[in-house]
């Protein structure tokens, strides 16, 4: 009698399944297949290394293996390479047991927070136990089964710990779905205790055939669609917000499309920065605390409000406080019924591709025409913000070096099609947000979901590893240098080429400018050494060599103060084969334009300090412009 496929067998350990399991998964959408895993990222220690690395080595010819200089960078890696990809293909990422694991906690609950996919393969204690407690294991004194690795569990959108070997034949389906899903990606967390590793058993040959996993297109529901249409018919001057759900569903055409035939202003999320590509009359650019001014006042006067592929956070709504007509409603299109309902929109629960090219269909038989009197309001809003770029933020100012503004705005000039630019933390999210032109077809990469300084630049490894064509430019701040410089040593080892912009401010400047908005005083956020007279963090600046030291890990180097000086490195760098750090000196105190819209910053309600009472005082004011909707 023949042996039926489901009954044949082969006996592998359990890291040898999991690496051939991940080589054989694939996603696709709209006929387009992509490897789901491609590439596995990991750091071996004492916990991974006997079993996984060795499954790696026997069994990983189809899953190459990248060897990051930080847990927490290569995560941020796996994460932006996974937002260049769409979210159709992440990295896997392995760790040691203990301070290897919580390492990656950091990038978790960045990916989960933006929404994208990331596997996490944490290494545990031993499941067997008589060993007694292993080197780095938690022992918790009333619950004998937890470890470190539970840490994951409130940022993940999956979690298991793989206690025994056949528990994959649950988990790893399961993990993929989760991970290939829109609704529910983010952080997919499978604990792998040590020992468990290296157990072996009989597992089922077709669990390693090929398996596709489909991305489904959810179409709109066409009550809602008609809903929409009937608020639309009667706002006279509507607004559209555009999030990453833009790009991740591939509706940039269709938003466009829909925008335009309809005369509707599109602002920009951080996420959503650069879903309107050519300079269209529509293109408020970007929206929120730290929008254009054209878009912050169109936002105060919108009678009707559509959201796309946003999460409606707090620096996108001004903390409920950038809309004032009296009568603003909302439609939200979004894949996640927990986003759509959001500031009482009506929800339209849909993939925005196939929302949006419904609610053009159904509009465009509906009459809707253009409302030509808003649009010319809209164009005087945006003359005046480009005339107030060209004659303020971008010129020099007397007896101050080079502005950041003008550090973008040359790399804007400088940058070519296909390019891309990355940030995470500071002003520099900001200035990029409100003054990055994506007309000439760049693409703008800011992380600001979790705001995570150390993001950018193993994010701009991510990203290069996605997108081989054009230059992939980290634009940080020296502090956010400092915090994980390392990956340039990664970028070498891999040929990963990157061009590293240093804004050398000489230290925190965003959380100072802050500090002195909300309390009135400003302390402990720039380089400075200890006064010895007031003991505060207020004397000389602390020199730092940010160009040596990006040598001596094999970039090339160059130091800039002016923006012709900038120019040209810009354009050296562009012909070298290797990574780049540019360290430009730009005024401490002074960065972009002042924030578009209020944002929800607290004061001490109680203080003798009379500065702190004055700020005080204007966050009250501020106050009085939030509005709760329902």
């Amino acid at each position: 009698m023949a042996q039926s496929p489901q009954s044949r067998t082969v006996r592998l350990t359990m890291s040898q399944a999991l690496v051939k399991y991940l080589q054989v998964q694939f996603s696709e959408r709209d006929g387009t297949t992509h490897r789901l895993i491609p590439a596995m990222f990991g750091i071996f220690g004492h916990g991974n290394v006997h079993a996984l690395g060795q499954a790696l080595y026997e069994y990983g010819q189809d899953l190459p293996y990248y060897r990051p200089c930080n847990e927490q960078s290569m995560v941020h890696t796996a994460a932006a390479f996974a937002k260049t990809k769409l979210r159709m293909s992440t990295l896997a990422c392995t760790s040691s047991i203990g301070p290897g694991a919580t390492n990656m906690i950091t990038g978790g609950a960045g990916a989960t927070i933006n929404r994208l996919p990331v596997l996490l393969l944490p290494s545990d204690y031993y499941a067997t136990r008589h060993q007694g407690p292993v080197l780095q294991q938690l022992e918790h004194p009333i619950s004998a089964d937890v470890s470190v690795n539970d840490c994951f569990r409130p940022i993940s959108r999956f979690f298991d710990r793989i206690s025994r070997p056949e528990q994959l034949l649950t988990a790893l389906p399961e993990a993929m779905r989760v991970l290939i899903d829109p609704v529910e990606t983010g952080a997919v967390t499978l604990s792998l205790p040590q020992d468990v590793q290296a157990h072996a058993y009989d597992y089922p040959t077709h669990f390693f055939e090929n398996r596709v996993w489909q991305v489904e297109r959810r179409s709109p529901d066409s009550k809602r669609i008609d809903e929409a249409v009937k608020l639309l018919k009667e706002s006279a001057r509507p607004m559209i917000i555009a999030g990453g759900g833009v790009f991740y569903s591939e509706a940039l055409d269709e938003l466009q499309e829909f925008a335009e035939t309809f005369g509707i202003p599109v602002g920009e999320t951080f996420a959503g920065h650069g879903t309107i590509r050519n300079g269209s009359d529509i293109a408020l650019g970007s929206h929120g605390t730290t929008g254009t001014s054209a878009a912050t006042e169109v936002a105060k006067q919108a009678d009707l409000i559509i959201a796309i592929g946003t999460r409606l956070t707090d620096v996108t709504t001004g903390s409920h406080s950038s809309f004032q007509h009296p009568e603003a409603k909302f439609v939200h299109i979004n894949v996640t019924g927990h986003d759509a309902h959001k500031m009482g929109a009506l929800p339209i629960i849909a993939d925005a591709r196939e929302a949006l090219r419904a609610l053009t269909k159904a509009a465009t038989e509906a009459g809707i025409k253009p409302n030509h009197a808003y649009n010319q309001d809209v164009q005087q809003a945006k003359e005046d913000w480009r005339r107030m770029l060209k004659e303020e933020i971008f010129q020099p100012a007397p007896g101050e070096v080079m502005s950041q503004a003008q550090v973008v705005g040359v790399l804007n000039q400088e940058s070519r099609a296909g390019d891309t630019v990355i940030n995470d933390a500071g002003t520099l999210p900001g200035d990029l947000h409100s003054l990055w032109d994506s007309s000439n077809g760049t693409n703008c990469h800011l992380e600001f979901g979790y705001s995570c300084m150390g993001y950018a630049l193993p994010a701009g490894l991510g990203v290069r590893m996605a997108q081989p064509e054009g230059d992939v430019y980290v634009l940080i701040g020296d502090a956010t240098y400092l915090l994980s410089p390392s990956e340039l040593v990664t970028a070498m080892e891999e040929n990963l080429k990157v061009t590293v912009i240093i804004s050398e401010n000489h230290g925190l400047q965003a959380i100072r400018g802050l500090q002195e908005s909300r309390t009135g005083h400003s302390f402990g956020n720039e380089f400075r050494a200890r006064d010895s007279v007031s003991n505060l963090l207020e004397g000389e600046y602390v020199e730092i060599d940010f160009a040596r030291n990006a040598a001596s890990m094999g970039a090339r180097t160059w130091r800039v103060t002016t923006p012709d000086q900038l120019r040209a490195a810009l354009n050296e760098a562009r012909e070298e084969v290797r990574s780049c750090v540019i360290v430009a000196e730009t005024e401490k105190r002074r960065s972009g334009p002042a924030p578009g819209a209020w944002w929800d910053l607290s004061v001490a309600e109680t203080t003798g300090d009379p500065a702190t009472q004055g700020a005080q005082a204007e966050y009250e004011e501020g106050k009085r412009l939030q509005r709760f909707y329902y």
